[in-house]
């Protein structure tokens, strides 16, 4: 983020209340995304940006076409305060991220004072799930047998 956004400032922690995380965007080489769930929450950092900064997230993020940002509402210091979310568009399979985005993202938590624990559980449930859902999936085939390509 800093990297990318040289005049962003850190304002708090606060979580994501009735949504989890997710891994999509392909079997391999998933992305980080956030999807309603009742009774989860995904922890998150607060950042103040400026309109260059959000124009940098928008090309990073691929906004609109892969990214939409949505308003959602967090608590910071005990008050509900807007913030400004990338959720991943949809059509996107479930997988597994790579090694160096989920490390990114893993260095973020530990250097916020989240628990790490969290992501694991994330890219577990995601690569569950993609697995779940390529075994509900016909098989394709010929008259030749099964399909190769």
């Amino acid at each position: 983020m800093a990297f990318r956004c040289p005049t962003a400032k850190v304002v708090g922690a606060s979580e994501i209340k009735g949504y989890e995380l997710l891994f999509r965007g392909g079997r391999k080489g998933a992305v980080a995304t956030v999807e309603p769930l009742e009774g989860s929450s995904v922890p998150v950092l607060l950042w103040k940006i400026r309109p260059g900064d959000e124009q940098s997230l928008d090309r990073y993020e691929g906004y609109p076409h892969f990214y939409r940002k949505e308003m959602m509402e967090v608590e910071l210091n005990g008050k509900a305060v807007p913030g400004m979310v990338y959720v991943m568009n949809g059509g996107h399979e479930l997988g597994a991220p790579s090694y160096f985005y989920l490390n990114t993202i893993m260095e973020g938590y530990k250097a916020a004072g989240f628990d790490t624990d969290f992501l694991d559980q994330a890219v577990e449930k995601s690569v569950r799930l993609a697995a779940e859902q390529q075994e509900a999936e016909p098989m394709q085939g010929s008259l030749f047998g099964p399909k190769w390509w």
